[in-house]
């Protein structure tokens, strides 16, 4: 199917239609051309250190509206796979979550039993990318998952090494369960991208198929290898965090290449 003919088009954030405050050139009519074409476009984060509300206030200050449906985030995978896993027992577990107050609070307004004192031990321990990380989380997760009388389940929202910034990088939520691992021998399981399981959430909730949907995003390791496990075409922008060197090293290759969203709406263009 060629690039005209997708409907639904999944969109990571950070590094692909901005980087910190500054939206990138053709996002807005990128975004236009796909509703007047009948089309429907969800932004796919890794990123839990926020609320889906926080991202339409930030899209707003940035010129662009949205509502809660437009999102699908690495706490939506979260809440679906500990929901899927445990049943009904998934909301009796202890969770110590190693992350913002924001995705703290996303998990209690799921339901789920949050814990933040480590004395009656827990069932879940879970990592996010955690903006207000201190040393005492880092110690708290350390000894939970040091505990052989009890040892937890292990999981993490995503596995990015860094987070784009406007002055470069800063560590994410992979960097941070690698400290973790050097400390512990312990490895979580993470739910979010390069998993397909944000991918198919969106084709469920929008009912486009998989040969009607296109992954747009900046890195190989997540995005193009969350598409490719959900078996749809995906694109690779070069406007956040990977290169082309990436591209040329990975097993996972994408169906395209652009330099930015601008480019890719000009590729659409040429084949109407």
């Amino acid at each position: 199917m060629k690039l005209k003919d997708k409907r639904l088009f999944l969109l990571d954030m950070d590094g692909t239609i901005y980087l910190g405050n500054r939206l990138f050139s053709g996002v807005p009519e990128f975004l236009d051309r796909v509703k007047s074409k009948g089309g429907k476009y969800i932004f796919m984060t890794n990123n839990s250190s926020r609320s889906v509300s926080s991202y339409i206030d930030k899209l707003k200050s940035l010129g662009i509206e949205a509502i809660k449906e437009d999102f699908v985030t690495s706490v939506d995978a979260t809440v679906e796979f500990i929901k899927k896993r445990h049943g009904e027992e998934a909301f009796l577990k202890k969770i110590y979550v190693m992350g913002t107050e924001s995705f703290i609070e996303q998990m209690r307004e799921a339901g789920f039993n949050t814990v933040s004192c480590i004395d009656g031990g827990a069932d879940i321990v879970l990592c996010g990318f955690d903006r207000e990380l201190t040393y005492k989380k880092l110690e708290d997760v350390c000894w939970l998952l040091s505990d052989s009388k009890n040892e937890p389940e292990y999981l993490a929202t995503n596995p990015d090494w860094v987070c784009p910034t406007e002055f470069g990088y800063v560590p994410d939520c992979g960097s941070m369960c690698e400290m973790i691992k050097k400390a512990t021998g312990k490895s979580p399981y993470f739910i979010g991208k390069p998993n397909p399981d944000m991918a198919l959430l969106a084709m469920k909730k929008t009912g486009f198929s998989r040969e009607e949907t296109l992954v747009i995003g900046d890195r190989i390791y997540t995005d193009i290898a969350c598409g490719a496990n959900a078996k749809v075409d995906t694109c690779f922008v070069l406007s956040g965090e990977g290169t082309l060197e990436d591209v040329q090293s990975a097993d996972t290759k994408p169906t395209y290449i652009v330099n930015d969203i601008a480019e890719l709406l000009g590729r659409i263009e040429d084949e109407t």
